[in-house]
């Protein structure tokens, strides 16, 4: 039987919110994924026949629609007001668990397609000069098909490129994979990083001086962990 059964209120909910998978769907469509192939960005280890399907399933609950795209047999994914409103919900979650299960970084939780992709989500673009910026960004650890990925910023858009675009970076970041996102998600200050030689700058100084204003951190980023408060409190 699909569904739970009955007719309470969080039950209902979760048969639309809970399905393994639907919540990272919602978190990109939220923040401005409207593509399939950007939402698809955001969830690459999710076949691409599962995100289809969970698609049609939020559009026949009324929490997103489809819309005829520009180019031909193009679609777009639209939040409908009931899709919008489960912001509250998608935000609520993350903050829970970035304060009581927040994830320890291991090897398999570690991507850098969806490290950068949550990261072009987040620049601030008009921290940035107004002219064509590339950055750079250098995963030391990783293998070359996976080490280099570069943000280009042109006429307030960013594109993230797997592939070299052909014109110099202004800057380059460089740094393993683990230390870019435990810098993106607070866990440790840029400035900490290059003391102890974990982080390097190369380019632009400007760029450099203001990676922070431009570069804005995960939005848990500033949550802290109740169970490192609470041994922390123990110990003392």
């Amino acid at each position: 039987m699909e569904g739970y059964g009955q007719y309470c209120p969080l039950a209902k909910g979760a048969e639309v919110f809970a399905e393994r998978w639907t919540p990272l769907i919602l978190r990109e469509l939220l923040r401005g994924s409207t593509a399939f192939n950007d939402v698809h960005r955001g969830v690459p280890r999710m076949s691409r026949s599962l995100l289809s399907s969970r698609l049609r399933k939020l559009e026949d609950c009324g929490v997103i629609e489809r819309r005829a795209g520009d180019g031909r047999g193009s679609v777009s994914y639209m939040l409908t007001q009931a899709g919008r409103e489960l912001s509250v919900v998608v935000s609520e979650l993350g903050s829970w668990a970035q304060r009581w299960y927040r994830s320890t970084l291991d090897k398999h939780e570690l991507d850098p397609g969806v490290l950068m992709w949550d990261i072009r989500c987040t620049i601030d673009v008009g921290a940035l000069p107004k002219v064509r910026t590339i950055v750079q960004v250098v995963f030391t650890d990783l293998d070359a098909r996976r080490r280099n990925w570069w943000l280009v910023v042109e006429s307030g858009e960013v594109d993230l490129c797997p592939i070299d675009p052909g014109d110099p970076p202004a800057l380059v970041i460089l740094a393993t994979l683990r230390t870019i996102t435990r810098i993106w998600m607070g866990e440790c200050s840029v400035e900490a990083s290059q003391r102890e030689k974990l982080l390097e700058l190369r380019g632009a100084p400007a760029l450099r001086r203001s990676l922070l204003q431009w570069l804005r951190l995960s939005p848990y980023a500033p949550i802290q962990s109740a169970i490192a408060a609470r041994r922390a409190a123990g110990a003392s």
